[in-house]
C-alpha cells in the first residue's frame, strides 16, 4: 500500500441523549469517506480512567475486593478510578491508590494506555505499575464505596488472572502485560 487513505468519519450532527455524572450518551449522524451516512451512531462519553498494579517493598500485590452491580458479583481487582478535571493520569492513580487502600510511595511507570471500546466510547485508561509502595495511611472512601484491601503473593495474583477471576478487561489486560514482561525479563536474566 503506497499511501494510507484517510478513513475518518465526518460528524454532520450531534445531540446528547443523557448527561449525568456517570453516564453521558450522544447520538451522532456521521458520513463515512465512502459517502454513506449513518443517522444513528451512539457514543458513550467518560472521563479518563486510571488503574494501578501496586507491589509492596516485600513483593505483595495490593488488590481490592468490591461488589460490581453491573454483573452482580463481588470480585478482586487492582485499584482504579477516574481523573478529576485537569488532573494528570499519574496523579489520579496515586490519589486513587491512597484513597482506596492507604498505600503510597514507590517508583511509578506507565505500563500501557487502553480503550474499553474504541468503537463506542471516547475515553482511555492509563495503566500504571507502582513498585515498592508502603502503607501510608487509612482508606478514604467515597460514601458509595465499600472496599476491602487484600495483599496477595505474585502467584496468587497470577492465579486469579489465569483462572479468569479478574473479570474487568481493563484490569486483566495490563496484568497480563505486566506478568508477561516480568516472566520475559526473568527468562532473559534481567
Amino acid at each position: 500500500m503506497d499511501k494510507e487513505r484517510d478513513m475518518k468519519w465526518k460528524t454532520l450532527k450531534s445531540e446528547y441523549l443523557i448527561r449525568r455524572p456517570w453516564l453521558t450518551a450522544r447520538r451522532d449522524t456521521v458520513e463515512l469517506p465512502t459517502g454513506v451516512v449513518n443517522d444513528e451512531y451512539y457514543v458513550l462519553e467518560y472521563p479518563t480512567w486510571v488503574n494501578v498494579i501496586a507491589v509492596t517493598a516485600d513483593g505483595r500485590y495490593v488488590f481490592i475486593r468490591q461488589y460490581r452491580h453491573g454483573i452482580g458479583e463481588t470480585g478482586t481487582e487492582i485499584v482504579a478510578g477516574v481523573c478529576e478535571e485537569g488532573e494528570r493520569p499519574e496523579d489520579a492513580a496515586r490519589r486513587e491508590l491512597m484513597e482506596e487502600t492507604g498505600y503510597a510511595g514507590g517508583s511509578w511507570r506507565e505500563l500501557t494506555v487502553l480503550s474499553a471500546n474504541t468503537s463506542t466510547m471516547n475515553n482511555v485508561c492509563h495503566c500504571f505499575v507502582a513498585m515498592g509502595v508502603e502503607k501510608a495511611g487509612t482508606q478514604h472512601l467515597d460514601r458509595t464505596e465499600d472496599i476491602d484491601v487484600c495483599l496477595l503473593t505474585g502467584d496468587e495474583a497470577f492465579a486469579l488472572l489465569a483462572d479468569d477471576k479478574i473479570r474487568q478487561s481493563l484490569m486483566a489486560a495490563p496484568l497480563w502485560k505486566y506478568f508477561f514482561e516480568k516472566r520475559a525479563a526473568a527468562a532473559s536474566g534481567k
